[in-house]
């Protein structure tokens, strides 16, 4: 049986890999950061039905000595490292936590894995904002477009994402970057976009709002959804040579396009509930983003199976029911 370390196991992608890896057999281990409310620890984990199964420690990616604590206890054959302050916006708020974190974080998970158990395989949870609003002729960002992120956050993961590559290269590790492009879901946080705009329109139709407020309308992203992104990470992992990846669906939708869509499909016209709020708007924005996810499917023969209607509809019926 395969042991699976997770870092980040309590979020969007830790609980949907988590399950998927039970499913596979995995002996399934993760990392949680303290939280005072513990419901707000485990929700995802706890709400799915899964937690019995997966051991969880206490730990943090800035807390060296937790990381070497963990990684000795449970010797993983996998380590997927998931964990950061993953929203753009809050990172202009917070940008030393957000270096600390993503960066220095990835550095102490890669010098304890090195370390402790160099046999292990590692994988980093790389991000699309590393590209910023750099994009090649045709419109589409690909591994060799130029990286130059316009965020503390896209700035981190630029960081991190140069340093798996260095260890790999340097120590001759099995340490991989998957560079996934926005991916939503049902569990996704509601003060992320896509959530905050399927929440929002759901209580306008249920007579609990009546207006919704965003920042930019006019950005563009390439939205998958999280399970297909997992199976991703699984197979970017295996794959037998340390590779970048990236992985996307091709398609950009704008912020105006989203809402258009979910408001539409609750015969709402989201021109009369929707407002824009300066507050929610980014120092520097980010304007445009379409993956090309070719050598994803070519080599390891990933397919998404869900399109941009049907995560749509999945996130609505989980308002439906929650409010």
């Amino acid at each position: 049986m395969k042991k699976a370390l997770i870092t980040g196991i309590n979020g969007q992608d830790g609980s949907y890999l988590s399950e998927y890896l039970l499913g596979l057999g995995y002996e399934v281990h993760g990392i949680l950061r303290r939280h005072s409310v513990t419901e707000n620890q485990n929700s995802r984990l706890v709400k799915h039905s899964v937690d019995d199964r997966i051991k969880t420690y206490y730990g943090d990616l800035t807390d060296h000595l937790s990381l070497t604590r963990i990684i000795n206890q449970v010797m993983p054959d996998e380590i997927y490292n998931l964990g950061a302050m993953s929203h753009v916006r809050v990172s202009f708020d917070m940008p030393a936590f957000t270096i600390q974190t993503n960066a220095l974080g990835v550095l102490n998970m890669l010098e304890t894995y090195r370390m402790f158990c160099p046999h292990a395989k590692f994988y980093q949870a790389s991000s699309s904002e590393m590209f910023g609003n750099s994009v090649d002729d045709d419109g589409v960002q690909r591994l060799s477009t130029p990286m130059n992120p316009v965020s503390p956050y896209g700035c981190s993961k630029v960081l991190a994402y140069n340093l798996v590559r260095h260890y790999r290269q340097a120590y001759g590790l099995h340490a991989c970057n998957g560079i996934l492009f926005n991916h939503e879901s049902p569990r996704r946080g509601s003060n992320f976009v896509t959530n905050k705009v399927v929440k929002g329109a759901v209580s306008i139709k249920k007579g609990l709002a009546d207006k919704l407020e965003l920042g930019n309308m006019d950005s563009y992203r390439d939205w998958g959804h999280s399970k297909d992104y997992v199976r991703a990470m699984h197979m970017i992992i295996n794959h037998d040579t340390p590779e970048e990846f990236i992985v996307a669906t091709g398609e950009t939708h704008s912020v105006r396009d989203l809402c258009d869509k979910v408001f539409s499909k609750l015969d709402l016209d989201y021109r009369k509930y929707v407002t824009q709020n300066k507050k929610y708007m980014r120092p520097e924005e980010l304007k445009y983003l379409k993956g090309d996810a070719s050598k994803a499917k070519n080599i390891l023969g990933w397919n998404p199976e869900y399109t941009f209607d049907t995560m749509i509809d999945e996130m609505i019926l989980r308002w439906e029911n929650e409010l």
